[in-house]
């Protein structure tokens, strides 16, 4: 089935309207604000649909962001309020408080830390400014678990989880984006590295496997698969013991 943009933009619009009227009524849309092209789609569907006065950009640094000012235009083209929030402090009192707790701080979860504070950050800035958190994830990254659980991964609504990193950038540029943020080369900000350095193989090689099941290396296949595999538990509700107990109370 062909990718008919204008069609899942209309309806992309639609279904945030229907949602924030279900579920936040007069609420802002509150997104983090990265600079790349999710954060950037994310934030003009919302400005489509709820106006721009009600969509709120925040901006999390850890320290220096080489490119915060990608993160700047994107605020300044779509006409929306913006905070920015340097997480830096934070980030480095929990690393200190950890290191003088005797914990073995490992790599990977210092590198996880950034995201997790800036989604509690989100939080602070939605609770604080009658908000709902905007989660900017896509299908290709989710498919193999590119996110950081509680970190990038959550959110109240996540407008872009069904489609690919190609469809992504094609909605876009439909929405009037401009090239150097749709196209930018996504990396993830946290170790100084290509999104697709870190992966393994291009999103295109992935966004292809993801619609037809075409792939050509059998190593990248199997790549792909294992890690889908593995993180599948990021894209489910937390498992909960199901006692049978008697529940009386009205529901």
């Amino acid at each position: 089935m062909a990718f008919d943009v204008e069609q899942v933009k209309q309806d992309l619009v639609k279904w945030l309207r229907d949602w924030f009227e279900a579920n936040g009524k007069g609420c802002n849309a509150v997104i983090g604000i990265s600079g790349g092209k999710d954060s950037s789609v994310t934030a003009a569907l919302c400005v489509e649909a709820l106006g721009r006065e009600r969509v709120l950009g925040v901006l999390m640094p850890n320290g220096v962001q080489a490119d915060i000012d990608d993160a700047k235009a994107l605020v300044q083209f779509l006409g929306i309020r913006h905070y920015i929030v340097n997480i830096k402090e934070g980030y480095d009192g929990i690393v200190n408080a950890l290191f003088f707790s005797g914990i073995q701080f490992s790599n990977q979860a210092r590198i996880n830390l950034a995201p997790r504070l800036r989604m509690s950050t989100l939080y602070a800035v939605s609770q604080s400014e009658n908000g709902r958190v905007i989660n900017t994830c896509n299908l290709s990254e989710d498919w193999v678990g590119y996110s950081t659980r509680y970190g990038d991964s959550v959110g109240d609504v996540c407008p872009l989880g069904k489609l690919t990193v190609a469809e992504v950038k094609e909605l876009g540029t439909a929405l009037g984006l401009p090239d150097s943020l749709v196209h930018k080369v996504p990396s993830d900000g946290l170790c100084g590295k290509t999104d697709e350095d870190n992966l393994g193989f291009t999103y295109a090689v992935l966004d292809r496997y993801i619609r037809t099941g075409e792939i050509d290396d059998p190593e990248t296949k199997a790549l792909i698969d294992r890690k889908h595999k593995a993180n599948l538990f990021k894209l489910e509700l937390m498992q909960t013991y199901q006692y049978d107990g008697p529940i009386k109370a009205d529901r």
